[in-house]
């Protein structure tokens, strides 16, 4: 019996899979075993989902309906064109040159294009604004090139810019412009600057004039380089030397003109130390 009891014992205190007496002690559940799937992170996830899977879908919904709008529908086409900022030109000259097509969607239109139509097709355009007026309307600013200077060609006058652009062809001298006289044919710097070197010095000094003696200036005459003349109205002239020192060349004739306007000759060649002659 005491060789029995202490086998009993021996058999239950040793730990087995099968024994009942104390075995190894429990684990605990693994983080992505049953009880984590069915657990708080399950149906959390699944709500997270859905809800991910909604809001994709409303912005589907949302940019198909943006699309539909801006391009498919007729509440944001073009049914206006209006120009603005013409002084030679008239806004119907700007209206047919830009072309733009009326009906289409208001987003899908070019400005790009239209402001590139604008300056192939009219010259005289120096830049162009091309603008969206919500809902229905495109706006078209130009700004059109000034005339500094007259080439006379024929019966008509060559109009040229500040920048020695020549743009635009007309019949009748507007008003307040010089017209250029090239007379440098038979002189010593004739080989070193060209016809066309003689121009830009011209243009250059037509551009540096003050306004008001712009408005009075008749004829640009270009002798050769450094031999410019201006006729002025009542038969005034002046000596303009070359086109170095505009700016300070500009503002004594405008300080001999005042001090001096009976005179009928005036010579700012060098500026520091202009002279008036004539009475």
């Amino acid at each position: 019996m005491a060789g029995a009891t202490t086998a009993q014992r021996g058999t239950s205190d040793r730990p087995g899979r099968g024994g009942k007496g104390p075995g190894r002690p429990a684990r605990p559940p693994r983080p992505g075993g049953r009880a984590g799937r069915n657990g708080p992170r399950g149906p959390g996830g699944g709500r997270r989902r859905v809800t991910l899977l909604a809001a994709l879908a409303a912005a589907v919904l949302l940019a198909a309906g943006c699309t539909w709008v801006l391009y498919g529908s007729s509440w944001l086409r073009v049914e206006k064109v209006t120009a603005s900022g013409t002084e030679v030109l008239t806004p119907e000259q700007v209206l047919a040159a830009a072309a733009v097509p009326v009906g289409a969607p208001l987003v899908g239109v070019d400005t790009d294009e239209i402001a590139g139509r604008l300056r192939s097709r009219l010259p005289r355009i120096d830049s162009v604004d091309v603008v969206r007026a919500w809902p229905h309307a495109i706006g078209l600013k130009v700004t059109e090139r000034k005339p500094v200077l007259l080439i006379k060609k024929d019966a008509e006058f060559v109009e040229v810019d500040v920048t020695g652009v020549r743009f635009d062809t007309v019949r009748q001298a507007p008003a307040g412009v010089p017209v250029l006289e090239l007379a440098a044919e038979r002189s010593p710097s004739a080989r070193r600057f060209d016809e066309e070197r003689l121009l830009r010095e011209a243009v250059g000094i037509a551009g540096s004039l003050p306004e008001a003696v712009a408005k009075e200036t008749l004829q640009v005459k270009v002798r050769s380089y450094d031999s410019v003349l201006l006729e002025l109205t009542k038969g005034r002239t002046v000596v303009w030397g070359s086109g170095e020192l505009g700016e300070a060349k500009g503002r004594a004739l405008t300080a001999l003109l005042k001090a001096a306007p009976k005179a009928d000759h005036f010579d700012v060649s060098v500026p520091t130390a202009p002279a008036v002659s004539g009475s």
